[in-house]
């Protein structure tokens, strides 16, 4: 499980695309200090297993379903990406519960810096919309946000300098395709809602 808190900004640099898959190497120091062989890092939010690890860099598999149904089919070398690692028992829980399963991929429809915040308004997929609700919780590229804004097929984040400075989310401009995970509780509520209405 992941939280949405984003530890580094990393560098992708290489990927070997495979027949079904594709072998990314990434550069992120601070994940890589404690990873092990088997360990969990999210990569733009997705959840992906360590296969090899030193020297700073990390390198996992990535699956075609997973290249398909992510933004990260996109990456290339010298791509920026947010990394976390997976949350420790007993370690301190500063965003949201974040599984590191993308619902589906959003596109920044439009950037609107002013003083102090940016806004970004991101295209939402028809089918993830029930789940998106103003001052709830979303995960955007691996960052736990909060919604400031929604409409019927999109919706609003409202970014802090820190935010900018420290995830990619720095550097989103329109067009850019990004990955979305909804807040599990909101599932779940509804697949007991619907359960219940059928009297199972």
């Amino acid at each position: 499980m992941f939280t949405g808190i984003v530890e580094e900004l990393g560098t992708i640099v290489a990927r070997d695309d495979l027949t079904d898959s594709a072998r990314i190497t990434v550069d992120g120091p601070l994940v890589t200090s404690d990873a092990g062989h088997g360990d969990s890092i999210a990569v733009n939010g997705v959840c992906l297993t360590v296969v090899e690890f030193g020297d700073g860099r990390f390198t996992v598999d990535v699956m075609a379903e997973t290249l398909n149904r992510s933004s990260l089919g996109a990456l290339e070398a010298g791509s920026r990406v947010n990394l976390e690692r997976a949350m420790a028992a007993g370690g301190r829980f500063g965003g949201h519960i974040v599984q590191g399963h993308v619902d589906g991929v959003g596109e920044v429809a439009a950037v609107s810096p002013s003083e102090n915040w940016t806004v970004v308004r991101i295209a939402l997929p028809a089918e993830l919309s029930r789940y998106v609700v103003e001052k709830g919780s979303i995960t955007v590229d691996g960052v736990s946000l909060t919604v400031s804004a929604v409409g019927d097929d999109w919706f609003e984040i409202s970014l802090i300098p820190t935010t900018l400075a420290e995830t990619n989310l720095g550097i989103t401009e329109p067009g850019r395709v990004v990955n979305l995970e909804v807040d599990v509780i909101a599932k779940y509520v509804e697949r007991l809602h619907s359960q219940a209405s059928r009297g199972e």
